[in-house]
This record gives structure tokens, sequence and C-alpha cells, in this order.
């Protein structure tokens, strides 16, 4: 029997498979542009339980294939930011970059929820362990802010306040179980877009754009899980801008808070948005109501908050005998 780490992984694999969650942000706070053109902001990530598998398997050359709703959407080529992640870490590790990556999608395509970032997180962590890397997961996240501001946060999971691009992150303690229903649209929305129509909407309005700081209130009902709270704290400065772009978001957040939500938002930069229910089978009638609505494509049932990236311990496969 091949001989294993303190972590169950043989001394020898081919092949490792990764779940990453989705994320939402109960608070997404957009400060002014900064000198290198970003944004600076809060964001309250939550991580929540509809997850994709990225499989990594040695092979001669970097390929990526994808499977799952949407896939014909992701990109398979070096521009994927799983590949990134991929040819990053090889680079760091001297190591080739050559493997099969594998994306079974369960996070919504271009929906605001991280999917690619989740990837990329997960890219990180697999390849890591097939090379025997040892890299310190802090290192790994701090390798993932160069990919994107949501890379760390997928790796981390659990709810944690994000700063500067999103990639500063300081964990937030939380108690209870926090139920989702999510309305999935037709489409995506382009980040960029969504945050160029955002400085758009604010010139035209002419008020100074505030620093961006953590809703003390929204905290409080996390640490103290109190639901109607959190539901009542949930913000996105994008949500004007997502709305913007796509007029229809504006039915299915009305459609889903008449269907018994404590609150709901557009997630990220959109299109998907996020209702929370009281529980379980308040989830459910959420769902039913949005679904009855026509307001949205399709709806996931979901809960929070959930682990970040993790190795999936019988997906390894040894090359020992």
């Amino acid at each position: 029997m091949p001989s294993r780490d303190a972590l169950g992984v043989p001394a020898a694999v081919n092949s490792v498979t990764v779940q990453v969650p989705a994320k939402v942000n109960l608070q997404l706070a957009v400060g002014a542009v900064r000198p290198d053109g970003y944004h600076e902001l809060v964001s309250v990530f939550h991580a929540v339980s509809l997850y994709d598998e990225v499989t990594v398997t040695r092979a001669d050359e970097l390929v990526v294939t994808v499977e799952g709703e949407n896939a014909d959407d992701v990109p398979v080529d070096r521009s994927n930011l799983a590949a990134r992640a991929v040819a990053l870490l090889a680079d760091r590790l001297g190591q080739s970059p050559d493997v099969h990556v594998h994306l079974r999608k369960g996070i919504p395509v271009a929906g605001g929820m991280a999917g690619g970032s989740a990837d990329a997180a997960a890219a990180l962590v697999a390849c890591d362990t097939l090379w025997r890397g040892n890299t310190p997961r802090d290192m790994l996240r701090r390798l993932g802010a160069e990919l994107g501001s949501d890379v760390p946060f997928s790796d981390l999971g659990g709810t944690a306040i994000g700063t500067g691009r999103g990639e500063r992150l300081a964990a937030v303690p939380t108690v209870g179980v926090y139920h989702w229903v999510f309305a999935l649209a037709d489409g995506g929305l382009s980040t960029p877009a969504v945050y160029r129509e955002c400085d758009r909407l604010r010139e035209a309005a002419g008020t100074p754009v505030p620093d961006p700081a953590p809703s003390e209130s929204l905290i409080a009902a996390l640490r103290a899980g109190d639901v109607p709270a959190l539901g009542a704290t949930l913000t996105n400065d994008l949500q004007d801008a997502a709305i913007s772009l796509r007029p229809s978001l504006r039915a299915t957040l009305d459609a889903g808070l008449a269907g018994g939500a404590l609150g709901g938002i557009v997630s990220g930069s959109g299109p998907t948005c996020a209702f929370l229910a009281a529980d379980e089978a308040g989830a459910r009638t959420v769902a039913r109501a949005l679904a009855a609505s026509g307001t949205c494509r399709t709806t996931r049932v979901a809960f929070g908050q959930v682990g970040g990236a993790r190795v999936v311990p019988q997906r390894l496969r040894s090359t020992a005998p």
C-alpha cells in the first residue's frame, strides 16, 4: 500500500481533485478609483454550497476542458483563470505546467459568484498537491491575489471581510446556518462594464464617493446569528449599475422579496440575484415563487457558510502499485 502524508495524500499521485465553493457578497462597498485603476473595496464575503470541482492530471501539455451548465461560455485557452493559475504556480516552483485541467462547473458561469476565481484557487491547491510544492496556504492566497481580487477568499471560505481590492482578508465569526436562493439570469454581465457604469452613474449624480467601510450592523447580525437582521442589512454598491445595464433584474429582486425572502441583492457584479430566507423551508418557498414569476432562468438553493477550497481525498489517484 502506498505511503500517505498527514492529509491522507498518497506519496505519488497523477491526479488531484479540489472542490471549491461559490461566494456571495453580503456587503460590497465600492470606493473611488485608485491610482492603479482599481476601486478601493470593502467586501463581506460568504461562501455557499454551490461548488466547482477542478481536477488536474499529469499530461504532455497544459489543456483545459469544461463540463456543466454553460460550459461553452468558459474559455479553454491560456486566458482561462485556472490555466493562468497553473502557469503562475509552475513558474514559482520551477515546474513544467503540463497538466490537464478539467473544470466541473456547479457555480453559475459569469454570474457574479466568483466561479472563475474559485477555479483559479482550486487549481493552485490541486497543482501544489500534485507537484508536492508544500506551499503554505497563505502564500497560495497571495499568488491568487495576483490573478484576481476574489481568488484568495475562494481558498479561505467561511465569511470574511475583504479590503483593498478585496484580497486582504479577515475572518468574521458567525453563528448558525444561512439559507439562500440564487436566481440565475440568461447571459452574463461583464464585471469591468458594471464598474464603469457605477462610475458613470456616480459622476452623473455629482455626489462625493465615501470611503468604504464594513457595515457594523451587518457584522453584528452575523455574530449573533440574527437572520432577519442580516437580511435587512445586505448591500451592494454595484447593484444600481447592474440594474442599469440589465433592467430586468429589478423585477427579479421584487419577485424574490414578494415571495418571502428576508433580503435580496444582486450578487457581486451580477446578474445573479441572491435572496436570504428564514430557513430551509423558506428557501424552497422563495425558489418556487421566483420560478413562477418568470423573472429568471432558473434558481439554485444553497446554504452557508461553508469551507474554502479542499482536496477531495477519494479523487486522488496514486501512481504507485
